[in-house]
């Protein structure tokens, strides 16, 4: 490998790829919640106009409650991830603070596009929507820079347990 090629010193690399992880696990976040945000606003625009028994489902105290509870997941979700992004402008080492913002940023994309799909019902199944595209997008932030898995045990690392 010619040397201009080289990043940082010889027996840096490992090091210097380890300091990726944290910024990248702060994107995969924001990616998670602008995907989960995308169909939130799908679900909501169904279910103003998909009517059943003669009213709008999102008349419907079940279709309430999912969409309430979404919102309130997206935004704690992109807290964790504003606070990490901010510490992370500040120099602050944040390893525990990006595991905890790809946690949530990624479960919390997960969870709502399935709750946004089920709004769709068997719409939400066909290629003819985009929230099915969607839905398999969020699949894949749990996995992208360390499963959700990984992530809860670096937490746990940190936190001496």
């Amino acid at each position: 490998m010619p040397h201009a090629n080289l990043i940082g010193k010889p027996g840096e690399g490992l090091r210097i790829g380890l300091g990726a992880i944290a910024p990248s696990r702060v994107a995969i976040a924001a990616q998670s919640i602008g995907i989960a945000e995308r169909a939130f606003q799908l679900g909501l625009e169904y279910a103003s106009v998909r009517k059943a028994f003669g009213q709008s489902i999102a008349q419907f105290q079940n279709s309430r409650f999912v969409l309430a509870d979404c919102r309130t997941e997206l935004d704690q979700a992109w807290l964790l991830m504003l606070r990490a992004a901010h510490l992370l402008d500040q120099g602050v080492p944040i390893r525990s603070e990006a595991s905890m913002a790809k946690l949530a940023g990624s479960e919390t994309c997960g969870r709502v596009v399935d709750r946004m799909l089920q709004l769709h019902g068997g719409n939400g199944y066909s290629r003819e929507y985009e929230i099915e595209r969607l839905y398999r997008d969020a699949r894949v932030m749990r996995i992208f820079e360390g499963t959700s898995e990984i992530q809860r045990e670096v937490i746990a690392r940190d936190l001496a347990v």
